[in-house]
């Protein structure tokens, strides 16, 4: 969720107030997560508060109404509320209603994060190497559309997909189906895409592409709860989301958002994997948790979601992949990181490999 584009929209006498309000079943405030749309203050003591709309249960809705209430009527001068909470707009009659599956895929997997530099597009590039390997079939889509790094990290930076009929074919690397908007796109243009522009896109790169027959499609999406997230949601049931954290406390409240995010449009969540986690220092072999640890563990048991486990910080990954080399050869300790992710991911799917059910 984005912030309020308009200042004026915002009293801060106000908003003082809202970021007592906390959104129902976490500690982060409705300010913080961004759902505060409008909050005015007229001369004549009327207070307007306008929230973005929330796709939550009637009694998630009304706790809302009721605190809200309770902290701008406390304030001195208030002498009227006038309190909007929309619901989300519903699908047009003439329009198919829900998801569909993506045709050949078994499995659609995308890897989230409620923040940016947490290494997300790193973990869905060597979940995606991992489930190869273990002998899946595993097609892997960048839908980061504003900042693609997946053709460089696959060694793909200059290639071309080729249509063929209506349908887009993906690039192939280390046995892998692999589309990118980097690959459509030149690689220095800012790509400048509002709401409609995005769920097009979305929807394309989900359906118009000839996945052929595979057992997991892994999606690296961009980091926060915005457009693009939406959109996957509402074009195709996801079989199991990977959100991934770091250790320090100021990345905790953006993991709740992805996570609740993911809840509220009824997708299944595989679990938080912990990136970044420690460093082993190449000369004496000591174990350093440079960015804090044992916070993301206890979250996830709170969210009621597993915790997969931990992944170092290791400096031979990212001249790996500026070159477009393979992690999981080039950098043995975060490759069995990567073999256990992918071990667990492929538990919560009911997958053995080879694709087959478990």
């Amino acid at each position: 969720m984005s912030k309020p584009q308009n200042p004026s929209a915002l009293d801060e006498k106000l908003l003082q107030a809202l970021s007592l309000v906390n959104y129902p079943g976490f500690d982060t405030s409705i300010v913080e997560a961004g759902l505060v749309e409008r909050a005015t203050l007229d001369p004549g003591g009327k207070a307007v508060v306008v929230l973005r709309p929330i796709n939550a249960p009637d009694d998630v809705r009304q706790s809302l109404e009721d605190q809200v209430a309770s902290v701008v009527g406390a304030l001195e001068g208030v002498t009227e509320l006038s309190l909007t909470l929309p619901e989300p707009p519903k699908p047009q009659a003439d329009k198919p209603q829900g998801p569909r599956p993506i045709s050949g895929v078994k499995a659609v997997v995308p890897v989230a994060s409620g923040k940016g530099g947490v290494g997300k597009s790193t973990v869905a590039v060597n979940l995606a190497l991992a489930l190869s390997e273990k002998g899946l079939r595993v097609g892997l889509l960048d839908l980061d559309l504003y900042g693609p790094s997946i053709p460089m990290m696959m060694g793909l930076a200059n290639a071309k997909p080729q249509g063929e009929g209506d349908k887009l074919l993906p690039l192939e690397a280390w046995g892998i189906k692999v589309l990118s908007i980097g690959f459509l796109v030149p690689a220095d243009a800012a790509l400048i895409w509002r709401g409609p522009m995005v769920a097009k896109a979305v929807k394309q790169l989900l359906h118009e592409v000839d996945w052929g027959e595979i057992d997991v499609l892994v999606l690296d999406l961009p980091p926060g709860t915005g457009d693009i997230q939406i959109s996957l949601a509402s074009e195709t049931p996801i079989d199991g989301a990977v959100v991934v954290a770091t250790p320090q406390d100021v990345a905790l409240a953006d993991v709740i958002k992805a996570v609740d995010m993911f809840k509220h449009v009824g997708a299944r969540i595989l679990g938080v994997v912990e990136n970044m986690s420690y460093f082993v220092c190449p000369d004496c072999g000591g174990r350093h948790e440079i960015f804090g640890h044992g916070s993301v563990s206890p979250l996830a048991r709170n969210l009621g979601v597993p915790f997969l486990g931990e992944i170092p910080l290791d400096p031979a990954v990212p001249g790996l992949e500026d070159n477009g080399q393979s992690v999981l050869a080039g950098a043995p300790a975060s490759a069995e990181a990567y073999r256990s992710l992918a071990d667990q991911v492929m538990q919560g799917l009911g997958l053995a490999g080879g694709g087959k059910n478990a």
